[in-house]
This record gives structure tokens, C-alpha cells and sequence, in this order.
């Protein structure tokens, strides 16, 4: 199933002073266990930016409702939506269901802005409410479902019988189990006639807590900080509104992203968001954690999603899912940048990674030989030792090929390190051959492998002892910025280059192919420093 082309009014919204392309708001889930943590953490969600806090009084413990609901709603600095989960639907009551039901009632009486309660009591909850209910609440009708995401024919029943309840608001909360299941729900939430919050949970959903602010979502949420998520997958506040830019995605938000797996490192969204907000362009960039290329590009086919980066390990995936594919990109077998062109809708595969490694380790061997621009490539005559067959790999191994370099090329599958070495007249290895290998000294060494990269930041691909016999050293790897192999070059003499640079070079290049912009190249730098 395709996401379809969507059209909804285009609107600058003006809230208090703030401008806003959406009107959909930031709901902060409190769960302290006291009355008192309740109110610090309420203001922690006024001053961080949230629109509106969910009292999760399932969390307190001695709740005593008509004592604890009078001061968390009158003291409340932002207006309140009060949830009272029962475990049955992932929450923490496990106590006598008509008390919970007649604390939702109270919490109403003493002026709560909007209470939740779930399908499956729905309607014995309308048909005990005396009489006409509070003019001010409005009552959110809620199903969760942990283990998937249903069908839309499936969604759209769902909706249906939950505004037969009475709602005032409809909320869906699913699960992802892979990242297409977030185009379910944007197709029922564009097309619903009511406000209507749809959100799917799991690292794999983020995209669902971000974009509902692009298909029409009534609400998101987003914890005061990380590890206080009411569920899974669920952003901070911070991130919202300083990563993600909420207030500023609307109906006709491109939408751009990185796609690999896994993906939840990668600093991509920092920069890009950052970079698209300082240039006014009006685009959204997400991490997108992909299992199967193919199946994603074919589910999200509107226009408006515009292109992506890639990374391991999809490169290759990648560029069998162009409709035409740069010459360079061709050669390397890989691509690292995909652009959606705007007349046509066709897919064109670029590689650019190669442009941004050669440049950075280029222009250190330059410096570290004394070399000028007049005297060639440093690369020329060089042994240029790399880690690794995969995108990567062929990209910086095709680039210091074209610069002159003799190509080694080293991988755990022999079989692939041949394969890409006979493409580039150079010389197979497998990693247990590395540690000994020696031809000469003063050779490069690049690692494009994830081998150190954070969480598992003291493995490396080289012994140490290895290191001595090269000049330079360069690591793909990003984060952390100084990994065990670059500390280990660097103290057997090597000069050493971070990946950082590769990333910063790539990332000029790819911000103005999606923008048609100059590229922000101070503030990428910027942001890159204060986010490795």
C-alpha cells in the first residue's frame, strides 16, 4: 500500500507570539509518583516549550482523587488531560474499574481540559455521566494496540466505532513493526473528519510523532527528557521543537531522511534540520530506521517525499531502487544520496561519500607532506589500505583508484574483498591478513566498517601493533569522533583523520543537491562540534 498524494489547507498559524505551520500540539506525559513531583514536572513542560500536560495519575501512588485532581488541575500552569490507565491497556491502575471511571468523572468536574478513556469502556463511560457533561472537557476516546499495526480498511472501522462512542477526540496509538506500517496511519489521519491524534509506537513509528504535525494530528507527545517516555519510541520535548522543528512542518513539508539500520546514532538530523531551518527552506529530516529499501521507497511514492541519505547497510539496496543513476555511483555500485526530481517523480542515485573522504584525506596529506595544489595528487603512488567492501568501502576505494593510489582491500567475506579489489586492479585481503600485511611503509589505512562505533567503542579492525607501518589513518566511523583505532594511530605516529570531516564534506554537497541552496557550511560545523 502507497502512501497517496495529500493536500490539506496551507495555513501560518499565530499562537501567542509564536508563528506555527501547524496547529497540532505538544502534550508532556507527567508520571511522578507524588502530587508535588506532579507540579515540579508541569512546569518543566511549560517552560520547555509543551502545549499541554497529561496528568497520568496511574503513576501516583495513594492516590486520593478528589484531594490529588483538585490541585493537579487548579495549579496546573498549562491546560490538562487527565489519563487514569488501567494495566489492561498498558497502564499502571490494576484496581476496581468503577472507581477508576469515577475518578475520569471527577477529574471533569473539577475542570480538567480533556480526560482519556479507553474503547473498550467507552460506552458504559458515556452512559454514566449525569446528565450534561462540563462544557470545557472534551473526551478522548483511546485504543492501544502493542503488537501491531493493523490494515487501514482495519484503522478506518476502528475510527469509525470509536466517534460512534461520542468522542470528541479519537486516539490510536500501534505499534511498528516495520516503518511503511506509519503510512497506515497517515492515510486514515489526513482523511479523518474528526480531530483524530494517530501515532505509532516503536523506534520504527518515530516518523508517525513528527509527521502527524504534517497529515493534520490533533496531538503528539513528548517526555520532559529521555528515559521518561510514556511509550515506546516517544521523542523529548527538546527534540520536537529543536531537532525536528515541529512548529515550523506544515501540509506542504518536504520530507527528506537518512535510511540504514540501525540508524539512532546518526547526526544527519542535526544538521540538516538546523541547516534547513537557518536557510528558511521548508523540509523535514528523519532518521529512518529501513529494513527493506525496495518496500519503502514503493510505500512512501508522494511527491513530497523528497530524498535521502543513505548508510549502512542499504547502500547498494539503494541503487537498485533509482530510476537513473549518476555514472560515478554506477562504477562504485553503491550510492549514498537519492533525489526525487520534481517534474517527473523520477529517483536518481548519486555517490557522493567518495567526493567527501578523498577531499578530507587529501587535504591532510597535503598538509602533512608539504605539498601544493600544483604538485598532484598525494595519493599518487600510495598504498591505500581499506577496511571493508561495502558502500563505503567501493566509494573510497574507487575514488583514491582514480587519484593514483595502489588499492588493498580488506574484508571479513574474502570473496567481496576480491570482488571489489578486481574492479580497482588491487589486491585481496581477509582481516586476519591485515594485521600482518607489510608490503612497505607509510601506507594509508581507511576503516568504512561500523567496527567502534558507539555503543561498542573499544573494538577495532587493526591490531596496534599494525598500525606503525602507516602515515595516515582515516576512520568513517563518526561517533564517537576519536574511536580506539584513530587514538591508536595517532599515539604509533600516524597523522589521523576523523570521520567527521568525510561526513561534514558529503553533507555540503547533499544539503544543496536537496535544497538548490548554498550550503550553511559554518553552521554544519557548528552543529557537528556540539553534537560528537
Amino acid at each position: 500500500m502507497a502512501l497517496e498524494s495529500f493536500q490539506l489547507p496551507i495555513t501560518d498559524f499565530q499562537i501567542g507570539n509564536e508563528t506555527r505551520r501547524n496547529s497540532m500540539l505538544i502534550c508532556v506525559p507527567i508520571m511522578a509518583e507524588s502530587v508535588d513531583q506532579m507540579l515540579v514536572q508541569m512546569q518543566k513542560a511549560k517552560d520547555f516549550g509543551g502545549d499541554l500536560v497529561e496528568l497520568r495519575v496511574d503513576f501516583l501512588k495513594n492516590f486520593v482523587p478528589r484531594q490529588d485532581l483538585a490541585i493537579l488541575i487548579k495549579q496546573a500552569p498549562l491546560p490538562t488531560l487527565v489519563t487514569y490507565r488501567p494495566r489492561w491497556e498498558g497502564g499502571q491502575y490494576d484496581g476496581d474499574e468503577s472507581k477508576r471511571r469515577e475518578a475520569l468523572r471527577l477529574a471533569m468536574e473539577l475542570g480538567a481540559d480533556y480526560i482519556d478513556i479507553e474503547l473498550k469502556v467507552a460506552h458504559d463511560f458515556f452512559n454514566s455521566l449525569p446528565g450534561e457533561r462540563p462544557e470545557k472537557v472534551r473526551i478522548i476516546v483511546s485504543s492501544h494496540n502493542y503488537e501491531r499495526t493493523p490494515s487501514v480498511e482495519e484503522l478506518s472501522d476502528l475510527v469509525a466505532r470509536i466517534q460512534a462512542t461520542g468522542a470528541d477526540i479519537v486516539k490510536i496509538a500501534t505499534t511498528a513493526v516495520d516503518i511503511i506500517d506509519n503510512a497506515r496511519i497517515f492515510q486514515v489521519l489526513v482523511h479523518s473528519q474528526v480531530p483524530m491524534i494517530g501515532l505509532v509506537m516503536g523506534e520504527r513509528g518515530l516518523m508517525s510523532r513528527i509527521l502527524a504535525a504534517k497529515f493534520g494530528g490533533f496531538l503528539t507527545f513528548g517526555s520532559l527528557e529521555a528515559g521518561l517516555a510514556s511509550a515506546p519510541g516517544q521523542p523529548t520535548v527538546k527534540e520536537l521543537l529543536d531537532l525536528y522543528n515541529m512548529r515550523l512542518i506544515g501540509p506542504d513539508t518536504k520530507v527528506y531522511g537518512i535510511i540504514g539500520n540501525p540508524i539512532s546514532h546518526s547526526k544527519s538530523p542535526h544538521l540538516y534540520n538546523a541547516s534547513f531551518k537557518s536557510s528558511s527552506f521548508n523540509g523535514i529530516y528523519l532518521p529512518l530506521l529501513v529494513d527493506d529499501v525496495s518496500t519503502f521507497i514503493t510505500t512512501y511514492s508522494a511527491p513530497d517525499f523528497a530524498g535521502y541519505s543513505y548508510t549502512i547497510p542499504h547502500k547498494e539496496a539503494g541503487l537498485k531502487c533509482c530510476d537513473e543513476v549518476d555514472p560515478i555511483a554506477k562504477a562504485i555500485g553503491a550510492i549514498s544520496c537519492m533525489i526525487k526530481r520534481s517534474t517527473e517523480g523520477k529517483l536518481i542515485g548519486y555517490n557522493i561519500d567518495y567526493l567527501g573522504g578523498i577531499a578530507a584525506i587529501e587535504e591532510e596529506l597535503r598538509v602533512s607532506n608539504g605539498a601544493t595544489l600544483a604538485s598532484g595528487s598525494p595519493f599518487a603512488g600510495k598504498t591505500f589500505v581499506v577496511i571493508g567492501a561495502g558502500g563505503a568501502g567501493k566509494a573510497l576505494a574507487y575514488g583514491a583508484y582514480k587519484k593514483g593510489a595502489r588499492i588493498v582491500v580488506a574484508n571479513r567475506t574474502y570473496d567481496k574483498a576480491k570482488e571489489l579489489a578486481s574492479k580497482v586492479r588491487g589486491q585481496a585481503l581477509t582481516l586476519a591478513e591485515l594485521n600482518d600485511f607489510c608490503p612497505e611503509e607509510g601506507m594509508i589505512l581507511v576503516n568504512t566498517t561500523p567496527v567502534g562505533m558507539e555503543p561498542r567503542i573499544e573494538e577495532t579492525p587493526v591490531s596496534k601493533e599494525a598500525l606503525k607501518h602507516y602515515s595516515l589513518v582515516f576512520d568513517s566511523v563518526y561517533t564517537p569522533k576519536l574511536t580506539r583505532l584513530l587514538r591508536e594511530a595517532k599515539q604509533s605516529g600516524a597523522t589521523i583523520v576523523f570521520g567527521t570531516e568525510m561526513f561534514i564534506n558529503q553533507a555540503f554537497i547533499q544539503f544543496e543537491m536537496f535544497t538548490g541552496l548554498p550550503a550553511p557550511k559554518q553552521l554544519i560545523r557548528d552543529v557537528l562540534a556540539r553534537t560528537t
